[in-house]
């Protein structure tokens, strides 16, 4: 019977240059990410890569989120390299780069026992809803309620409000996204309550981070996005907890999948006034 020959592995800091390699991972794994979206990650934070001589095995992002957290994605390892630890040699490298800082990560059932083995713990889901054959809903918005695009100097306000609601310092991030994306505010009574962007992301597009002060609101805010786009390929990644499953499922977004939430270290807390109702990325958190 054949036997698998333990490899040499080597990491070290993924730059541009590696970047169609490490698409080319993703692609295997069958993740929709284009070479683009590895490049506005890797913009966004860092990364480190593994490898052997047979070349690229594996990868592994992070994002600071202010001193006190960081969101960690694309752990990626190879078909051909799997068994050999380097899923856990990248983890191990990546939790050594960010300190004390309490580490948030979105799992597939595949890199469950890794993660809890490494201290994490679970603490809710996420689900992936998506489709371009969707119905174009009517927003509904209250007395007082509007929803307009994101101005330049809203950009700070926006920034605070996600800080409130997701318990995070997402700062760079925000802005970052501030920059490249199209974005709306949820207005009421005059004040900024949510917000909402929409940018290019795999297959189409995605809708997302959604932070509203209530389900309403953020009903109304994709609603938006999705009416503006109607036929369009469009993706959400939603908290368990939002409330919107049922409602996506019935304009012809359904669920397609689902990952576990899990945190080394002290878990987020959403604020009282206003909530995320959709994360940016399933790698971003």
């Amino acid at each position: 019977m054949a036997t698998r020959v333990k490899k040499s592995i080597q990491i070290r800091a993924l730059t541009p240059d590696d970047l169609p390699l490490a698409h080319g991972l993703s692609r295997e794994q069958q993740w929709p990410h284009r070479e683009r979206d590895w490049a506005r990650m890797l913009e966004m934070g860092d990364g480190i890569i593994a490898t052997s001589d047979d070349g690229v095995v594996g990868t592994t992002m992070w994002w600071p989120q202010g001193d006190d957290h960081a969101t960690i994605g694309m752990v990626i390892v190879s078909g051909a390299a799997q068994g050999m630890g380097v899923g856990r040699q990248l983890m191990e490298a990546a939790i050594e780069r960010l300190g004390d800082r309490s580490l948030i990560l979105n799992a597939t059932n595949e890199g469950l026992n890794l993660y809890r083995s490494l201290g994490f713990e679970a603490f809710g889901s996420i689900y992936q809803h998506q489709g371009a054959a969707f119905s174009v809903p009517i927003p509904e918005l209250i007395p007082n309620e509007r929803v307009a695009p994101l101005k330049v100097g809203e950009w700070p306000d926006i920034v605070k409000l996600d800080r409130e609601a997701t318990g995070i310092d997402r700062a760079h991030i925000i802005s970052y996204l501030c920059e490249y994306a199209h974005g709306v505010v949820l207005n009421r009574d005059g004040e900024q309550a949510g917000y909402a962007f929409f940018r290019r992301f795999g297959r189409g597009y995605s809708i997302g981070p959604v932070v509203a002060p209530d389900i309403g609101g953020a009903k109304a805010l994709i609603s938006h996005w999705l009416g503006s786009n109607a036929g369009m390929f469009c993706r959400l990644d939603i908290p368990d907890d939002s409330g919107l499953a049922g409602w996506l499922d019935d304009l012809g977004l359904p669920c397609v999948g689902r990952v576990t939430r899990m945190c080394r270290g002290t878990p987020p807390k959403s604020g009282t006034a206003s909530s995320p109702f959709a994360i940016i990325s399933q790698a971003l958190g």
